[in-house]
């Protein structure tokens, strides 16, 4: 008698769990991409704190705040298109920064999905994604 309780509660569990992992479904990126979710607002990165590290864009101006705003990278940003942008460093204020003055990023918006936007970003002869979190 005490086996067929365990069973039936078991049952009775993964049937719950399944309903769970239904409801809980996954969201897709939106298609096409929103990019120009990337030219006003504010956004952080996953796993980055504020006070480590947040960004504005503005009227074409793109700033990157550190050390609990202290210290900023200030860039003129260039639309090629909807979803491709330069960024060309104009001001800086950490002057050990290995980011220099006219220094160029080539940016495309990758994917979006709701406040999400994957970035990749080419200077020199590198090349890495960034997902930023759109909060304002």
């Amino acid at each position: 008698m005490n086996l067929l309780k365990v069973s039936l509660a078991g049952v009775l569990l993964l049937m719950a769990a399944q309903a769970k992992s239904q409801q809980a479904e996954q969201k897709k990126p939106d298609n096409p991409a929103k990019c120009a979710n990337i030219k006003e607002g504010k956004f952080l990165r996953a796993n980055y704190p504020e006070t480590i590290w947040y960004m504005t864009i503005k009227d074409n101006v793109q700033t990157e705040f550190f050390n609990n705003g202290k210290d900023y990278i200030k860039s003129t940003l260039v639309f090629v298109d909807d979803c491709n942008y330069k960024s060309i460093v104009m001001e800086k204020s950490d002057k050990n920064n290995r980011v220099h003055i006219g220094d160029v990023f080539n940016n495309k918006v990758v994917a979006t999905q709701d406040n999400l936007l994957k970035v990749n970003t080419k200077v020199e002869n590198s090349q890495f994604d960034l997902v930023y979190i759109k909060v304002k």
